[in-house]
């Protein structure tokens, strides 16, 4: 039963491979059947069809093999093969008595113009094919109009329009329903790459902005361990110490960020909270013991932010006092305001030092070449929740970046947990 089931499916495969072969062979059975038709004469009121009763005409047989031979270019030339059939069917309506069955080839024919064209020339086409061939049978026939015979012509012609129309509908059916699962399948793929380049990109802006904070503050104290360190040792220990604590924060934080890459369910995975204006005043601390004189001015007192909004207003501020810090020069100074204005939070931070085209370089904003990715990464962050950040120079010198963040959070954003955005009064 093995073997017979997939030699069965291995012709069935060849044959549907070979669309032409199929073709002949089905017009060879056709003309088979024909043939064995046109032997049987139907009988009287109350007995069954005879077998042998006639003998089909010459010219019969030659109408029977011309419609069954054009059967085999059904698929490449459906319509011309239906006019052909149906006009030797017609044919022999009209001119043998009594006639053969040639009609067979016709309801071949029609039955494969509905099942590959639409369905108004279905409709218009079949019920041409129908009426023309029914009023052939009815007019030119030896029977009366109203035999079963012609009302058989009717209803087998009627049945191919509406078999082939049916094949067409479930066909169009089954192609658009794997047309929606390839698209949604490539949906599935270009979201998946869609949401690892995001991620990739939240990632990498993190670890700039951890890096650069933090190894920017341990240059500097060891630039003044290293200037202090025979005259006034124990500033020098102190510079020293503000070094080990840089360094282990930036450990810290890179700790938690190299997390998110590994595996779910990882046991050593960090679950520390992520930074927020809820220990600003540590990140502006640092940068005070680093020597850059810092105020802060937070208003709307007690307000809480969303996690990520919370999360990119302390990067933004801690990229934008990194910058004032390599770059601003000696003796600059640098304000920090958070300001909660309706729904949204603003985000300033101003400076009294390089005010210039060379400052605007050096940050990385204007210069292609310059390799920074400070004030990048900051629009990044900003624009992702929907919001809009400015930086550059300050008329009369310094610089300024400005945020405006969104206070309530996009749909379908991800919260991060731990985060506090709790905001205070003038520091």
């Amino acid at each position: 039963m093995t073997t017979l089931s997939s030699g069965f499916a291995r012709a069935r495969r060849w044959l549907r491979d070979h669309p032409l072969a199929f073709d002949a062979a089905l017009a060879f059975c056709t003309l088979v059947a024909m043939i064995c038709s046109s032997f049987t004469a139907p009988g009287d009121r109350h007995g069954p069809p005879s077998f042998g009763a006639r003998t089909p005409e010459l010219f019969s047989v030659l109408l029977m093999t011309l419609t069954a031979a054009a059967l085999v270019l059904r698929r490449r030339r459906p319509m011309q093969v239906l006019a052909v059939t149906a006009a030797l069917s017609a044919v022999e309506y009209v001119l043998m008595e009594p006639p053969a069955p040639v009609v067979m080839s016709t309801v071949i024919a029609l039955y494969t113009v509905a099942s590959r064209t639409d369905r108004p020339t279905t409709w218009k086409v079949g019920l041409l094919t129908m009426g023309g061939l029914t009023a052939a049978a009815m007019v030119f026939g030896s029977t009366p109009w109203y035999s079963q015979e012609n009302f058989g012509v009717f209803a087998w012609t009627g049945l191919a329009s509406a078999a082939g129309d049916a094949v067409r509908s479930r066909r169009a059916f089954v192609d658009a329903i794997r047309e929606r699962a390839e698209r949604a399948e490539r949906t599935r793929e270009e979201e998946a790459r869609r949401r690892v380049a995001e991620e990739r990109l939240r990632i990498a802006r993190d670890l700039h902005d951890v890096v650069a904070h933090h190894i920017a503050l341990v240059n500097v104290q060891a630039g003044v361990a290293a200037h202090v360190m025979d005259k006034r040792p124990d500033q020098a220990k102190e510079a020293l110490a503000h070094v080990r604590d840089a360094s282990r924060s930036a450990l810290n934080e890179l700790r938690v960020t190299v997390g998110l890459l590994r595996q779910q369910g990882d046991p050593a995975a960090p679950t520390e909270p992520a930074p927020g204006l809820a220990v600003l005043d540590e990140l502006v601390d640092t940068f005070r013991n680093a020597g850059l004189p810092v105020e802060v001015a937070c208003a709307a007192e007690g307000t809480r932010l969303p996690a990520g909004v919370d999360l990119a207003a302390y990067r933004v501020i801690q990229e934008a006092l990194t910058n004032v810090r390599k770059h601003a020069g000696a003796g600059a100074r640098a304000e920090v305001s958070v300001v909660r204005v309706g729904a949204t939070a603003e985000i300033t931070v101003l400076d009294n030092g390089l005010g210039s085209r060379e400052r605007t370089t050096a940050t990385g904003d204007e210069s292609p070449d310059s390799g920074g990715h400070g004030l990048v990464g900051m629009r990044e962050r900003v624009t992702a929740l929907g919001g809009a950040l400015t930086a550059g120079p300050r008329y009369g010198g310094g610089f300024r970046v400005h945020a405006i963040l969104p206070v309530e959070a996009r749909a379908g954003e991800p919260e991060l947990p731990g985060t506090a955005g709790g905001t205070g009064v003038r520091r």
